[in-house]
């Protein structure tokens, strides 16, 4: 017995029965399998007689249905859609993109531009229109996304695996699992746009601007370090990303007056003020709300949606978990966050409503992550063990990509794995470095703290010379 939902894909489910069976389900029968929720079956596309060898379901079979075994080998090869299970969101269907609807060349080049069709369900909207569903990438862009997913996700791991080696101290939050939101996010901006988020920014400092072991060195403490070792986990910053911050919603404001300067200079750039669902009740998050709606900034109110604030579902802790809708005059945008593609297009969409006048507006990504809030927090007293190995085996957004990668014939399996390898080699390589560096000196505690001129006169006594260095 196999759920069916497991198995949509962008294509109808119908018309791989149909390849399946040699002909297709009856009216009837279609009817019973569409109120199990996720499937996609296209009315247009029914066919009219079902032979005896094709699944059946009946009218008392509403949940599963029964396969032959050459039958479950044929579904087995079919894409895994994102068709999200009702146990962890009950009000969007996260879908994936609709490789199927995708024609390449055999010989598609490098940098030839195509179109990919997005899934109908990867977008929702308030008070507005939805993006459009169209997307055009390049060969090389999308194993170049493939490739910073996949050294993401080794330098993830690698963190995980330093802190229970006990070489990274204090508080580290990964986003394993999230990869889509933070690469889809890079590959739609300028470095002159603004991102400013909460502490679970690891990628977006290495996706803007910073190197793999200088984020590793400032986990451990070292020299190397953005910070110098002296910020950790919650504290990275680079010239085109505005920081992690470790109070939960305090960069909401900060990221509503990053959009205020942007439009007293007049620059044509959007500032992407992002936040999760456990920090979204704050009351200083609707505050931004008013004012970047008041003075019509080019402000991106962005909601990482993972399900969980720290162990607290989101359905505990809000009235509406529909952050999208929360922005009262705001428009807002859901998207499939676990779709990179969906995501780039949701990133496109929204900046050229800011730069172009419009005011603010909210996106909210539905995402998922696969470990706990922290690295002190097991992720498995407040959801099952078996819902993780369900998101990670039927949703993971590097193995959708791949799967993309694969079928539209950009890159063989051998390659992605060489991809792969790469990726583990050099995030490897930087754990190295970043151990060899040595830890902060201790008169540089007071370095760094105010630019030259803003410091104190004097600081309990000491001079002014003592205590500060630049």
């Amino acid at each position: 017995m196999i759920l069916l939902a497991r198995y949509t894909t962008g294509k109808s489910v119908l018309a791989h029965f149909s390849q399946l069976c040699g002909s297709g389900l009856s009216a009837a029968a279609m009817d019973r399998l569409r109120v199990q929720g996720g499937v996609t079956i296209l009315p247009e596309a029914r066919l009219g007689t079902r032979p005896a060898s094709c699944p059946s379901a009946s009218a008392s079979d509403t949940t599963t249905i029964s396969f032959s075994s050459s039958t479950m080998a044929s579904l087995a090869r079919l894409r895994t859609g994102i068709a999200r299970a009702r146990t962890i969101v009950s009000s969007f269907s996260v879908a994936s993109t609709a490789a199927d609807s995708t024609t390449l060349q055999d010989d598609a080049s490098h940098s030839e531009p195509f179109a990919v069709k997005l899934h109908e369900e990867s977008f929702r909207s308030s008070k507005t229109d939805t993006p459009s569903l169209d997307l055009t990438v390049t060969k090389d862009s999308l194993l170049k996304i493939y490739r910073e997913m996949a050294v993401i996700r080794r330098m993830e791991q690698a963190a995980d695996a330093l802190y229970k080696q006990k070489l990274i101290r204090g508080f580290c939050h990964l986003a394993i699992g999230q990869e889509a939101v933070s690469v889809g996010m890079a590959n739609s901006l300028t470095p002159d746009d603004n991102i400013i988020s909460s502490y679970r920014t690891h990628p977006f400092a290495v996706l803007r601007g910073a190197s793999i072991v200088g984020l590793l060195g400032e986990l451990l403490g070292r020299q190397c370090g953005i910070s110098k070792g002296k910020g950790g986990s919650m504290h990275v910053f680079t010239e085109s990303f505005q920081g992690g911050h470790g109070i939960v919603g305090a960069q909401v404001p900060l990221g509503a007056g990053l959009a205020f300067a942007a439009k007293y200079m007049e620059k044509p750039v959007a500032t992407y003020a992002m936040y999760g669902d456990g920090a979204s009740n704050q009351g200083q998050v609707f505050e931004s709300y008013n004012m970047a709606k008041l003075w019509n900034l080019p402000c991106v109110f962005v909601c990482e949606n993972n399900k969980y604030g720290m162990g607290t579902s989101a359905e505990r802790s809000s009235s509406n978990t529909q952050y999208y809708t929360r922005g009262d005059l705001i428009p807002g945008i859901q998207c499939n966050g676990m779709d990179v593609l969906a995501v780039m297009k949701a990133v496109q969409h929204t900046k050229d409503w800011v730069v172009n006048g419009n005011g603010p507006i909210l996106l909210e990504f539905v995402t998922y992550r696969y470990g706990g809030h922290s690295m002190s927090d097991p992720g498995t007293t407040y959801r099952s063990r078996d819902e993780v190995q369900r998101m990670r085996s039927t949703h993971d957004p590097i193995r959708g990509l791949q799967r993309y990668i694969e079928e539209w014939g950009l890159a063989s399996e051998e390659e992605m794995k060489k991809i792969d390898k790469q990726a583990k080699a050099d995030v490897d390589a930087a754990v190295e470095e970043a151990k060899a560096s040595p830890l902060p000196e201790e008169d540089k505690l007071w370095t760094d703290i105010y630019v030259k001129g803003t410091e104190p006169s004097f600081m309990r006594g000491r001079e002014r010379e003592e205590i500060h260095y630049y």
